[in-house]
Formats: structure tokens, C-alpha cells, sequence
């Protein structure tokens, strides 16, 4: 990707050998980018892909907050065989949760966690053996403590400057562990944003490669040649002298522009070292597409350009639901169904409203039309078709 890139540099430096030392600072310069796209990444673990991943990179930013919000904005409905429930307090606990967050802050951190930590910890508070209120501990605090038979047997949290033990298992359960599949780990889950470490670390790089160029006049300048008439190089002094007078004077969005004034022997030799020359566009843009890749997100969702994956904008948002949303969500769900009936003694399912997804509403018209022209279907079996409990369910619970 940057092969073009190296090949110039290697041109311009190696032309001469005099120019090797007044070469200096502009090598210094791209050796920054050129290190961080040749393998070096960032870290893995959620502290660091919270920084260098949500905290410093739009792109991730957007993706994570695209995802988590989506799939928070979802209705959950809750069901006791195909009976649905209206009233229930595992739905009271999901609009509230707890006194400081509402029910989409809830599971918009919850999915959070997943996306950056691969693990989500629920800790119930549990009042007379009544469930009370659900609490979220953050992943990077809380670490799995193995048994002797390998089955984690605790975890420990630490905050606040202490240590606390939360057993693996109890009645009531102390503490719900949900996390994404991990091929090497036994314990812990894998985050989709670090299987993109190495496009982050591109992506932010590309940032701060941007930043050098506006703070040096916008473009890779040209190298300082010294020519003596007699041969010779310049003296460690001379060269120092030199180096710091072209950053204080000539270095810098406000000294763009100005005439450079040359002593006897040095010669400015302009180098075409443009963004165009080295495809540093496309190595950004890519760096973007495999961010949103690795979280599920299609790239014209995030206004990256070059992808022409999806037909229309209306596309790539129904596959988003239904490729990336939509699964997050059930397999979310599917562990609080089985934590609440676990909780309240009974069978209990837990499933999203997708009447109320907007992205999903030309799927579900056709759905409906379909079965409204179904004659040979009788109307409860119509009913239970598009996701409806049967009529004599509505009888029994008006009686």
C-alpha cells in the first residue's frame, strides 16, 4: 500500500550522498506513518481500544454508537409460551434498571462493553430474595478466577481502590457474564473491534500524518542539499544550526510561504512527494472499511466512499438489522431470558418488537400482505404468522 511511498523516499535519499544528512527531518517525518502501517497496532484490551478506537477515531466512534444505539432503540417484548405479557417486572426492570440509568442507557452501555470488551457483567441486587435493580461493571475491572478444574469459580472487581469477590455461581446468581466467542480463551470473550487493532492504528496515524502536513505548510517540502565547490559535509554544528533554524522559521501553517534564505553551498531540491503519490486516500478510506467491517457496520452507513456493496442506502440499512443488529440483540436477549426465569420461577422469552423497527418496515408490509392473501389461513393462524398471540389468549386475559 505504501510501497510507492517507501520507493520515492529511498530515491530522494539515496541520490546523492550528500543529501543523506539534510534529508533528516523530512524522514523523520514519514517515518511515523511508515511505522505504524508496517505492523505496529495498538493494544487489544478494552482500555485500549476505548482510546484508540472510540475515543480517538471517528470512524470507530460512529460504528460503536451506530450499533449500540440501534439495537437499544429496539423494543423488547416479553412472552410465557405464546402468550405475550404485557405487564411483567423483568420489563419494569428493563425500562428501569436502576436509579441512575434508564432502560436504552442500560443496554446501549451493555452492548457497548461487548463491542469494545467482548464481555458484559450484570450484577443484580437482590433485596429480601427479590430482584431490585441490574448494575453494569466495567470489563476492564473485573477479571475471572479460575477453580482448581479450570471453571471460573469467581470473579474479582476492583474499583475505587478495592478489591471485591463476586462468586461465579449462587442462588440467586450474583453475577450474569455474557461475552462473544473467543477461539483461545475458555473465559473471556473477543472484541470485534480488535480484530481491526492494526486498521485503527493506520487510520489514527493517517490523523496525525494529516496534522504534520498542515503544520508544515501542507505538503513534504524538498530536501537541503549541501553543494561545496570543494566537496566536503556540513559539521555536526553547522547541520544542528541549520536544522533548528527551518523549524523555527520556516516550519508551520503561519510561515507558509516565505522566501528561504541560503548560505554558500546549500541548494533546495523540491520533492513531489504528494498524498495522490503514495494513494494515501485509499489507505485511509480502507483503513475506515475494515474498521466498519469488523463491527458488522456497512461502510455507506458511516459515509466512507468507494463501497458499492448495497444498491441503494435503504439496503445497506436493512442489512444492518438484519446481519448485524438483529443477531446482538437476540443472543443478548436470550441470556436475560434465561437469567429472568431463572430469577422469577418461570419460563420466560424475551424477544424484540420488530413492528417497531423502521429499517425492517418494507419486509414486514410484504409479510402482511402475504398473509392477509393467505385464504387459505384462518385468522389466529394469521395472527400467530406475523408474530401475534391468537385471539382466545386477548379473551383469557380480559376475563
Amino acid at each position: 500500500m505504501f510501497s510507492s511511498l517507501r520507493r520515492s523516499v529511498r530515491r530522494a535519499v539515496a541520490a546523492r550522498p550528500d543529501e543523506a544528512k539534510a534529508a533528516q527531518p523530512l524522514r523523520g517525518t514519514l517515518a511515523m506513518l511508515l511505522s505504524a502501517a508496517g505492523g505496529r497496532g495498538i493494544g487489544r484490551g478494552y482500555g485500549a481500544l476505548s482510546r484508540a478506537g472510540f475515543m480517538d477515531n471517528p470512524i470507530a466512534y460512529r460504528a460503536v454508537r451506530l450499533l449500540s444505539e440501534t439495537g437499544a432503540a429496539v423494543p423488547v417484548l416479553a412472552y410465557e409460551g405464546a402468550r405475550e405479557l404485557t405487564d411483567h417486572p423483568a420489563l419494569d426492570l428493563l425500562a428501569r434498571p436502576n436509579g441512575r440509568m434508564t432502560g436504552p442507557d442500560f443496554l446501549e452501555t451493555l452492548y457497548g462493553h461487548l463491542l469494545l470488551s467482548g464481555n458484559a457483567y450484570l450484577e443484580p441486587l437482590w433485596l429480601g430474595g427479590r430482584l431490585m435493580e441490574l448494575h453494569l461493571l466495567r470489563p476492564d475491572r473485573v477479571s475471572v478466577v479460575a477453580g482448581p478444574d479450570g471453571w471460573p469459580q469467581a470473579f474479582d472487581y476492583r474499583a475505587a481502590g478495592g478489591l471485591r469477590v463476586i462468586p461465579a455461581e449462587g442462588e440467586p446468581l450474583p453475577l450474569l457474564h455474557m461475552r462473544l466467542f473467543h477461539p483461545l480463551d475458555d473465559d473471556q470473550g473477543y472484541a470485534p473491534l480488535a480484530a481491526a487493532a492494526q486498521a485503527l492504528a493506520l487510520h489514527n496515524a493517517s490523523a496525525r500524518w494529516n496534522k504534520g502536513l498542515l503544520d508544515n505548510s501542507a505538503r513534504p517540502s524538498g530536501a537541503l542539499v549541501y553543494q561545496p565547490k570543494e566537496g566536503g559535509n556540513l559539521s555536526p554544528d553547522q547541520y544542528d544550526r541549520l536544522k533548528q533554524e527551518l523549524e523555527q522559521g520556516y516550519a508551520g501553517p503561519l510561515q507558509a510561504g516565505r522566501p528561504l534564505l541560503l548560505e554558500g553551498g546549500l541548494d533546495w531540491k523540491a520533492m513531489s512527494l504528494t498524498p495522490r503519490d503514495m494513494d494515501f486516500a485509499e489507505a485511509r478510506n480502507g483503513a475506515a472499511r475494515d474498521i466498519a467491517l469488523s463491527l458488522g457496520v456497512p461502510p455507506m452507513l458511516l459515509g466512507i466512499p468507494g463501497d458499492n456493496t448495497y444498491a441503494n442506502y435503504q439496503e445497506a440499512n436493512r442489512a444492518f438489522y438484519r446481519l448485524t443488529v438483529l443477531p446482538m440483540i437476540r443472543r443478548t436477549l436470550a441470556s436475560l431470558s434465561q437469567f429472568f426465569s431463572d430469577a422469577y420461577g418461570e419460563t420466560l422469552n424475551l424477544e424484540p418488537d420488530l413492528d417497531q423497527v423502521e429499517g425492517l418496515s418494507s419486509e414486514r408490509d410484504a409479510l402482511w400482505t402475504r398473509i392477509g392473501n393467505a385464504s387459505f389461513l384462518s385468522d389466529d393462524e394469521k395472527r400467530e404468522a406475523v408474530g401475534y398471540q391468537p385471539r382466545e389468549y386477548e379473551d383469557n386475559t380480559e376475563v
